[in-house]
């Protein structure tokens, strides 16, 4: 199976959905922050970024659904910077830097031949782009410089679901998978806890976007994703994430055989330490609640993380090596 990011290419629509997405960055709308700052003359709006891509990482990752991660591992590019400010972020050392420019930017060509890298040399099952939101028109352009270098690979858009639906059509046929969050069921905790009022408004609408260009999850014999939707829900201390209202939203108005992944691994890192309501791990009472919850609305499709994930899930991008365990499903 081809993927379409081939076909646009060769057509020529690659390039120009790359050059259209580029001019939005002179009075910025890519996210929904809307910040209207021209980034192709170096100014930052809330996600701290210009122009270039802002990398953090490129490496296998084996840490992701079984789906995504495979046998070989998926190819994963971590954007630095972000559009949310989640108290909670356990990639908090990449997503909100304490220094100013932590990450230093990196041109199209050289970030296309590290991404051939992950593929060629290291046998990936796909491209991972982890924190994309803020980063749509640099994500198309350094495609359109893989292309010709032989990038042949699913495309992973692993994202927040912070995202703004102009700027997902412009991924129609190019993105093969999305991996999106639903993290909150209310606005109320959406905005105290990653300063995002309108998330949920937002998220629901890209993860019906999402879903309309990709569908249901598509395996290969491997058991390895080809196209499609995965919805990763993080279950929150003290019902912070609203699993109720955000599950069944999902079931009735995205579909009720969506593929799930429900996830015990929350810790309390970065800030949460100091917010009460989000300074301690899952109690099993909880996480089990959710479960229930998952069985009773009758979501089949996916994966429910074991209780104690938070004890091995713990990346750190401050020491060298492979900082991601294996996901415990």
């Amino acid at each position: 199976m081809e993927p379409g990011y081939i076909t646009l290419y060769r057509s020529g629509e690659l390039k120009c959905r790359a050059d259209a997405l580029e001019s939005r960055l002179a009075s910025c709308d890519i996210c929904p922050r809307e910040c209207r700052i021209d980034r192709l003359e170096g100014e930052w709006g809330f996600c701290r970024t210009s122009y270039r891509p802002v990398v953090a990482a490129v490496c296998s990752h084996h840490g992701e659904e079984p789906a995504i991660s495979g046998n070989r591992g998926s190819g994963t590019v971590f954007f630095g910077n972000c559009n949310l400010r989640c108290v909670y972020c356990q990639n908090h050392q990449i997503s909100q830097p304490r220094a100013r420019r932590p990450f230093p930017e990196m041109d199209f060509r050289t970030l296309a031949e590290r991404i051939l890298y992950l593929q060629d040399e290291l046998d990936c099952h796909n491209i991972n782009f982890v924190s994309p939101s803020h980063f749509v028109p640099q994500l198309v352009r350094t495609v359109l410089e893989a292309v010709p270098l032989g990038l042949h690979l699913p495309l992973v858009y692993n994202t927040s679901s912070y995202d703004s639906l102009s700027s997902l059509r412009e991924l129609d046929g190019i993105v093969d998978i999305y991996l999106a969050d639903i993290r909150y069921g209310s606005d109320r905790w959406a905005k105290k806890y990653s300063r995002a009022p309108d998330y949920v408004r937002h998220a629901r609408a890209a993860i019906q976007e999402m879903y309309r260009q990709v569908g249901e999850l598509v395996l290969d014999d491997a058991g390895v994703a080809r196209r499609g939707l995965i919805v990763r829900h993080l279950v929150l201390p003290n019902g912070l994430a609203g699993s109720e209202a955000s599950l069944t939203w999902l079931v009735n108005e995205v579909s009720p055989t969506v593929t799930v992944s429900i996830m015990s691994q929350y810790y309390p890192t970065h800030r949460a330490l100091r917010i009460p309501a989000l300074s301690r791990r899952l109690t099993a009472d909880e996480y089990s609640e959710v479960v229930g919850l998952v069985e009773r609305l009758g979501l089949e499709n996916g994966w429910v993380q074991k209780m104690g994930s938070s004890d091995s899930y713990l990346p750190d991008f401050e020491h060298a090596g492979h900082p991601f365990p294996q996901r415990s499903v």
